[in-house]
């Protein structure tokens, strides 16, 4: 059985959850609830029993028996409401539940205490009863094991009543005995049936609040999953620089706004200066560490509208938006002389590291294709006159 199957399940005679904390869970969750009906409840059935008192002096008059009942209804009735006032307050199933059985009790030995007093009402008394275990059980909110107790005292306390002060002969209080079973029953099990479909409920809700909470969970985990893979589609992990499918897609887009606005745009294509021999010579993981360390000064050198990808190997390239060929001149000079004043740690600290770079300027075209492959000429020509320079498409 599942641990969900198993919190969820209620137990069949008493309507509540087998498993404790669920049990105290639900009560938790219905705690305004009960408050209010308790109180609006208790109010009610305390009026109901005050007004009886007009039967009381029909029955009895202006007697000592009327002035007992009236003192006993008045503190039956004081009471509740000071238990309806108290339970609006602090009621709580799970923390107070004797707090909501004294007022059954209290009404039940004040329903019992009108045997005595008014003997001769006893027939009418009994249909009074069967509406007061009704209310009991469907009425005053309470726990099915309050109720079935406060109903089983005031079932037995009117009947040992009956049979003490009211003369009822056997075949009558047979008659009573079965009667007020019945009603105990059809009590009982209608509020069990609610208890059980209330808790229900409850299982439902709560199941549902945690599949939607788990299918949020989910959500964010997949969102959390797809920037992930975004971030791997658009950035180099090595450099942190745009990849190169992300570069040309940002590039295009900027060449596209210089060709309506009419505006300039230039392209550098970078490369590392012999840095195959830097591989061969001090591994792999320190020619990264080479490749970090061109990659952080680029993006610190150049301004923050250009775009910098890492075109491939140790290639890098930039798109420069409203930038005309003196300032793109003026700015790869300073980025051969920043790259030039690199100090790598130990033992890279021997190592000079260079750069050459090829710009190409935007003309007509509006095919970033084409600049690429100028910017290329020019970087190849760069390396073919010398390296560690900067040369420009005419």
């Amino acid at each position: 059985m599942s641990l969900k199957q198993k919190q969820s399940d209620i137990h069949w005679l008493t309507g509540q959850f087998k498993e404790i904390q669920q049990e105290l869970s639900y009560r938790e969750s219905i705690q305004l609830r009960v408050r209010r009906e308790s109180r609006l409840a208790l109010v009610l059935v305390s009026f109901i029993f005050a007004m009886f008192a007009i039967t009381d002096y029909n029955l009895l008059g202006d007697s000592t028996e009327f002035y007992i009942l009236i003192s006993m209804r008045v503190i039956v009735v004081s009471t509740c409401v000071i238990l309806a006032l108290i339970i609006g307050r602090v009621g709580s199933f799970s923390r107070k539940p004797l707090l909501h059985a004294l007022p059954l009790w209290v009404l039940a030995a004040g329903i019992i205490s009108i045997v005595p007093l008014r003997p001769e009402s006893l027939y009418t008394q009994i249909t009074a009863v069967v509406v007061a275990i009704m209310a009991f059980y469907l009425l005053i909110p309470s726990l099915l094991t309050i109720a079935s107790w406060a109903s089983g005292f005031l079932s037995v306390g009117f009947i040992v009543a009956s049979v003490a002060y009211a003369d009822v002969s056997v075949p009558t209080a047979s008659r009573l005995v079965l009667l007020l079973i019945m009603a105990n029953i059809v009590g009982y099990c209608a509020l069990l049936r609610l208890e059980i479909l209330q808790r229900k409920q409850f299982s439902l809700l709560n199941e549902e609040r945690d599949q939607n909470l788990a299918l949020q969970q989910e959500v964010e985990h997949r969102k959390s999953l797809e920037a992930q893979l975004r971030r791997l589609a658009e950035r180099d992990t090595l450099t942190e620089l745009d990849t190169r499918s992300h570069f040309i897609k940002r590039a295009e887009a900027l060449l596209d706004q210089a060709a309506r606005e009419n505006s300039a745009f230039c392209l550098f294509m970078i490369d590392v200066d012999h840095f195959k021999q830097i591989n061969d010579t001090w591994g792999h993981t320190r020619g990264d560490e080479v490749l970090k360390q061109v990659a952080k000064t680029i993006r610190q050198t150049l301004r923050r509208v250009d775009v910098v990808g890492r075109f491939g190997g140790e290639e890098f390239i930039v798109a420069m938006p409203n930038t005309h060929h003196k300032e793109a001149v003026k700015l790869a000079k300073r980025l051969t002389s920043n790259i030039n004043a690199i100090e790598l740690p130990p033992p890279l600290n021997q190592v000079s590291v260079s750069i050459t770079v090829g710009i190409a300027m935007k003309s007509n075209e509006r095919s970033l294709d084409l600049l690429i492959q100028r910017a290329d000429e020019m970087l190849y020509k760069g390396k073919r006159n010398g390296r560690n320079r900067v040369e420009l498409a005419r």
